[in-house]
């Protein structure tokens, strides 16, 4: 191949590539599945495992409204402990955190009223909580903060226990975030929850799952709260009519997630091309009051209700290529949901769970942008 043809071929490549609670009653509206919209490219006729060259070129609804860039190209600022970490993620002057090694968080970090800032692990960076209290559980909590992106990290919590506490991580009232290639496991309270009026959001080749059995007897009362994503924090929650606009693609709801895979409040949420394949899960997508979603050419492998349509969605477009193999319960969405404003690479659904398993969580060498 000759170099004019090679240059063209990355070029195509970084134009397209990934340009990167309650129990309520099941609404018996008519089924909604048609073809999807969403721009669609063979990843084999160009080159999947090319770095994408700029990382502000950000898949999903995290490119829209300027964009998000993190803290770009700044200085890095090295942190191995944790009162090094807490220093940096509360300096505002600290662009870029490089995390190496496991962190024991002592007391959950706050992250808040900062734009423009980078948190990325090196490889088996590792952030953990060995607290399962109601005020002492939760890895950190992210509020007003815009413009942020968070990599190739671990946050590990102590196990599921209902005591109405902390999940691993909270986006609350944040704009424009990447998470990007983190895994998210055995959170006490859930996995990784969005309130708030955050907007903007994408998470993208994410993996959550649980590994400790739950705990039961937690004031919460549920004996078995493996609940791994909440999208609107309640029903009364109408500061986020609008708001809530997040992409989740490439994602994996691993063994052990119960529900919440995400459960999704006033949002306009676009699952694409992720993994769902945990044998416990009671449900998985769960559309609630004014959701909006779009479930796109993703797999499900022997699960119990992909979707579940709770009261008062919106509405829930379970596009044609969704694979659901081995599964029970609804498959089937009501309603239309909304078109994204944004084009995204998206493989075809047989492609998923071997793309996702092999790729969601963790698995850069740090902060690179990762391959589609």
């Amino acid at each position: 191949m000759n170099l004019k043809s090679t240059l063209s071929m990355f070029a195509v490549a970084l134009i397209f590539g990934f340009t990167a609670c309650n129990s309520e009653e099941i609404a018996s509206t008519p089924e909604a599945s048609i073809e999807n919209t969403t721009e669609t490219i063979d990843a084999s006729a160009t080159n999947p495992t090319a770095k994408i060259g700029n990382c502000a070129e950000v898949p999903g609804w995290a490119s829209q409204n300027g964009g998000t860039t993190g803290g770009g190209s700044s200085a890095e600022t090295t942190v191995t402990t944790y009162a090094q970490l807490k220093s940096a993620i509360e300096n505002a002057a600290v662009k870029v955190i490089k995390v190496s090694g496991t962190i024991t968080i002592t007391t959950r970090l706050s992250f808040q009223d900062q734009t423009g800032k980078t948190i990325y692990g090196t490889s088996g960076a590792k952030l953990v909580s060995t607290n399962q209290t109601k005020d002492g559980s939760g890895i950190i909590n992210i509020k007003r903060c815009k413009n942020i992106i968070i990599r190739n990290l671990i946050f590990e919590g102590l196990g599921a226990y209902d005591t109405d506490g902390w999940d691993n991580a909270i986006l609350d009232d944040c704009q424009n975030v990447w998470v990007d290639h983190c895994e998210f496991r055995d959170g006490v309270d859930g996995n990784f929850d969005i309130k708030n009026k955050s907007d903007y959001i994408s998470v993208t080749y994410s993996k959550f799952h649980y590994l400790k059995p739950p705990k039961a007897g937690g004031s919460g009362g549920s004996d078995d709260h493996r609940y791994s994503n909440l999208i609107g924090s309640s029903d009364g929650a109408t500061a986020d009519r609008g708001k809530l606009r997040i992409t989740f693609a490439r994602c994996w709801w691993a063994p052990g997630c119960k529900e919440r895979m995400p459960r999704v409040r006033f949002g306009k949420v676009h699952i694409v091309n992720s993994f769902f394949n945990s044998t416990v899960s009671n449900k998985c997508i769960a559309a609630g009051v004014e959701a909006d979603i779009r479930v796109e050419s993703n797999a499900f492998e022997g699960v119990k209700n992909p979707i579940d349509l709770m009261s008062g969605y919106t509405a829930v477009t379970v596009t044609s290529d969704n694979v659901f193999t081995n599964v029970t319960g609804t498959k089937v969405g009501s309603g239309t949901a909304f078109t994204p404003p944004y084009s995204i690479v998206k493989l075809s659904a047989s492609a998923v769970k071997a793309d996702v398993s092999a790729n969601a969580g963790p698995t850069l060498g740090g902060n690179v942008c990762g391959s589609f």
